[in-house]
């Protein structure tokens, strides 16, 4: 593949999936993911600073989406409605992303270090929504709370969702489904 072929961020964060799965995350260097993609090393740091950030780009995007969507649902919508509002917003995100979401978690999961960033990031997700909350008049501990149950809601959704052998319903159902489940044991 020659380098001035486009899509090259694409391009090492497949090779460095393929990777990592055949020699494991501390296996795999960055020359190595630059060379499977046909690029070099410089290019790789054009793109991501460490080849950890191949597994976590676009966080920043997700963050905001899901904050977005709580900030822009409607004014009568009740937190939790608001939160599965910002949820929905991360369907785009996901369409047609089910083998490479997949793989990605089984390297999360098979790297203690990887599952702490994979933490934080949830914290961070987190922190995102409970501040939208916060600006749309919910107060504390409310707002941390519900922030709190929406992650646990999208975090069982998006498990349940790499399990499924049917993908094509999407995760969109499941953080429905999820979000029912809650509200049955929050007011059981």
């Amino acid at each position: 593949m020659a380098r001035w072929q486009p899509d090259a961020r694409s391009r090492l964060a497949e090779a460095a999936l393929a990777l990592y799965g055949e020699r494991g995350f501390e296996g795999t260097t960055v020359a190595e993911i630059a060379e499977r993609a046909g690029l070099t090393k410089r290019t790789f740091f054009r793109h991501y600073a460490d080849k950890r950030e191949v597994l976590f780009s676009g966080s920043e995007e997700l963050e905001a989406a899901i904050a977005g969507g709580v900030r822009g649902a409607p004014a009568s919508a009740a937190p939790l409605d608001a939160v599965l509002a910002g949820l929905d917003a991360t369907a785009p995100f996901f369409v047609d992303r089910w083998e490479h979401a997949r793989r990605r978690q089984e390297i999360i999961e098979a790297n203690p270090e990887l599952q702490e960033r994979e933490l934080t990031k949830m914290s961070r997700l987190a922190d995102a929504v409970a501040e939208a909350l916060r600006e749309r008049g919910v107060e504390d501990p409310a707002a941390e709370l519900t922030a709190a149950a929406g992650m646990a809601v999208f975090s069982s959704a998006f498990a349940r969702w790499l399990g499924a052998p049917d993908v094509g319903a999407g995760l969109g159902p499941l953080l429905h489904e999820g979000a029912r489940a809650l509200r049955a044991v929050a007011l059981a």
